[in-house]
């Protein structure tokens, strides 16, 4: 990128930056001075109490699910339906990374998310608040959903062909408008906090050729939980936000670390670890997800079983830390870290720091072997609180075994890539 597209780049997210702090502004100000109605939820109501209330889901899915062939592939349908929103109104792609191919690809695995659970509206309704409030970073307002409900009716007439029928179209309608609406009360419930927020890089350890570990410090407090993940843009590609797990407790100075692993060439991933240096700035979206329960760090009982596999190491560290700080009298922590051999243990020097003169913590490399078969042999889980984190395959593999074993479905922690759609380093 030259000179002078860099400077235009900058000069864009300054003035979309200003756009957005006014809007924030405006609109805090205007819930301030408007008592919540009964159709906008009060700051500290129930996150899953909007957006679903006297909607039957399962009429809607059965219309969907039996006609689905109609307008399949998804992967056809979306296209159609941005190249109609794009056509009709242009000025909505400066909201869009240039590469459409991630969006596109998360977009189908929301539709197919919405279509495999508008059965249980309330359970949809609260993720779907999740979402709405993570979008709040994209610039996303609720007329822009009139225009995607718009090209998503011309997608569905295109697709559908002479086999359109008016209850077709009416049911998409119905689950799109009950998911815009959970999307717009989870943005308004989080009007006090900031969509996102700013970082500037105060470390960049190259741990690997293909992993760094990046300290960052916000200007304001990222108000995030150990086990957490946030997502995080590179100046090199705006409006592309890629997930990463967050590898430290909260402490003070508003520093943060993330072990993030390039999955391939010209991502976030890819710039993140190879074209970043101290000083650069990110930006950060809302933490989400949540590997232990809220308020577990302080007040949990059980003893922890903690399994990662590559860079899902970053969330279990970050568990451990807040241990270290706020362990509850008892407890003990059983750490096994996945690997495909000793130089994968890249951040094992910090894993040794905290263990050390700390009985109630036991940390296990696994290099040789299953590390699903490893843990399971190695213990009596049955009355752990377990906590898994790494690819999708070894989270699976880890988790089987420990139902086999007798551990409940419930004390089995796993950040699920269906509840995030899209896949976390």
């Amino acid at each position: 990128m030259d000179n002078s597209r860099t400077a235009d780049a900058a000069t864009a997210t300054a003035e979309y930056d200003r756009l957005i702090a006014r809007h924030h502004a405006m609109r805090l100000r205007r819930q301030l001075l408007t008592p919540a109605g009964p159709s906008e939820a009060a700051p500290g109501a129930d996150p899953g109490s909007a957006g679903h209330e006297g909607y039957d889901g399962s009429v809607d899915q059965q219309v969907i699910r039996r006609d689905l062939d109609l307008v399949a592939p998804l992967s056809e349908l979306i296209d159609h339906l941005y190249a109609v929103m794009f056509r009709r109104r242009p000025y909505l792609r400066a909201l869009f990374p240039a590469s459409m191919e991630f969006q596109q690809s998360h977009l189908e695995r929301v539709l197919q998310h919405l279509v495999d659970h508008l059965h249980r509206p309330a359970e949809l309704a609260r993720t779907l608040r999740q979402l709405g409030r993570d979008h709040r970073k994209l610039g996303v307002r609720p007329v822009h959903y009139e225009a995607f409900e718009e090209a998503l009716c011309a997608a569905i007439r295109h697709r559908a062909g002479e086999h359109w029928t008016d209850g077709l179209e009416a049911a998409w309608v119905r689950m799109l408008r009950f998911a815009v609406g959970a999307m717009v009360a989870g943005a308004d419930s989080a009007l006090a906090e900031p969509p996102y927020w700013h970082a500037v890089v105060t470390g960049h350890e190259r741990r690997r050729p293909d992993l760094a570990v990046l300290r960052v410090r916000t200007g304001e407090p990222y108000p995030y939980r150990a086990g957490q993940y946030g997502t995080v843009e590179h100046p090199a590609l705006p409006h592309t936000w890629r997930q990463y797990s967050i590898g430290c407790a909260p402490r003070g100075g508003n520093e943060l670390e993330f072990h993030v692993r390039r999955t391939g060439p010209g991502g976030v991933s890819a710039a993140l670890v190879e074209r970043t240096a101290v000083g650069d700035r990110l930006r950060l979206g809302p933490p989400r997800g949540g590997l232990l329960p809220e308020g577990d760090g302080r007040g949990g009982s059980r003893d922890l079983l903690l399994v990662a596999g590559g860079t899902g190491l970053a969330p279990m560290k970050a568990i451990v830390e807040q241990q270290v700080l706020h362990r509850p009298p008892g407890r003990r922590v059983h750490l096994f870290v996945g690997a495909r051999d000793r130089a994968d243990l890249y951040d094992w020097s910090a894993l040794a720091e905290l263990g050390l003169h700390k009985p109630w913590l036991a940390i296990t490399p696994v290099t040789v072997g299953r590390l699903a078969d490893t843990v399971a042999a190695a213990g009596d889980w049955r009355e752990h609180l377990a906590c898994v984190s790494g690819p999708a395959g070894m989270v699976a593999s880890v988790r089987s075994e420990l139902l086999t074993a007798g551990l409940p479905s419930a004390r089995v922690r796993y950040d699920q890539v269906l509840s995030r759609w899209s896949r976390p380093t």
